[in-house]
């Protein structure tokens, strides 16, 4: 109820760039943004807060929150929820003086609030230029020029201390935006965002012409993470298990990889795929006798793919294949 109090009051006012925890916004959404946006801006401005949700200072929290009602009862509970304790896996309470508790229903709501005022009226009023992405506390901005850029690096972490906030060292840089119109050698042509890595890739226009883009693709942490998924379900030794099974475990979450990291250069997604098939070919000659060869069980598999194309999900874009 709080939270649903507050988002009425707030929705209106937030900044058309906060992407985060709002409704009819997504994290798609700011990426094809930005996207578009490097196309016409050079320099990107790379930022993270270190641990932004336990750092938040309830004051200016709670002052926010009386700006925008005047409900007692709603700016009360806001303060029971930023003062309680943390209940540990051990069973011990650790208590808090700062930050606003993950997981909780008003903490998307409080945290937009706060980076709204520290953040983004902040950059609007000092650099209306300039243009930004955020989805929570990670975000970019997009600058005409490297001393731009240079300029609100720096004023930026100097609002960001007198916020009570810290950026992140290791997180934070400024990236020029390279593509075959933009010439120069810099030591940073790429940046990481909501697990799209963009950078200079190949495209090809509608006449054919190759040329270099500044393109989004899933990153190299978030296809690791996808490959751990992968191999945890140990799917060449789940012989008790039918096709049927097998697809209600794959399914749902290649759907889920595909719509998301899909929706750019889905074709860095093509090795995850077929590793995926691969281990198929694998279940399947440990399941049955006579598909103990790798052309055996390719054939089957080429034929079951062939009958049922959506069989598996993945099969929509990559094909059984040899190993």
């Amino acid at each position: 109820m709080v939270a649903a109090h507050l988002a009425e009051r707030l929705e209106p006012v937030f900044h058309p760039d906060s992407y985060g925890y709002r409704p009819e916004r997504s994290a798609l959404q700011a990426v094809e943004t930005c996207r578009r946006r490097c196309w016409t801006y050079d320099w990107v401005v790379e930022f993270d807060i270190r641990k932004f949700f336990d750092s938040v200072s309830w004051d200016k929290v709670i002052r926010a929150v009386e700006a925008h009602t005047d409900a007692r009862w709603v700016v009360l509970y806001v303060k029971r929820w930023l003062a309680a304790g943390l209940r540990l896996p051990d069973g011990s309470v650790t208590e808090r003086d700062q930050g606003t508790p993950q997981g909780s229903s008003v903490s998307p709501v409080l945290a937009n609030l706060f980076l709204h005022y520290a953040f983004g009226m902040w950059l609007t009023r000092n650099y209306p230029a300039a243009r930004f992405e955020r989805y929570a506390d990670d975000g970019i901005i997009h600058c005409r020029s490297q001393r731009e850029a240079e300029q609100i690096l720096a004023a930026l972490a100097v609002r960001m201390a007198e916020v009570g906030l810290e950026l992140h060292p290791g997180k934070t840089k400024i990236v020029y935006c390279k593509d075959s119109n933009r010439q120069g050698g810099f030591p940073h042509t790429e940046f990481t965002f909501l697990g799209f890595t963009f950078r200079p890739r190949g495209a090809r226009n509608k006449y054919g012409v190759q040329f270099t883009s500044f393109l989004p693709a899933i990153s190299k942490q978030a296809l690791k993470k996808l490959s751990e998924t992968v191999r945890s379900w140990r799917l060449h030794r789940r012989t008790g298990s039918t096709s049927a099974e097998l697809a209600a475990l794959i399914n749902p979450v290649a759907r889920g990889w595909m719509n998301y990291y899909g929706r750019f250069f889905r074709s860095a997604l093509y090795p995850l795929f077929r590793r995926i098939s691969t281990y198929l070919l694998r279940w399947t000659m440990n399941k049955y006798k006579k598909l103990r060869t790798w052309k055996k069980s390719m054939q089957a598999m080429g034929d079951a793919a062939a009958l049922r194309p959506r069989y598996f999900a993945h099969w929509a874009w990559v094909k059984p294949a040899a190993r």
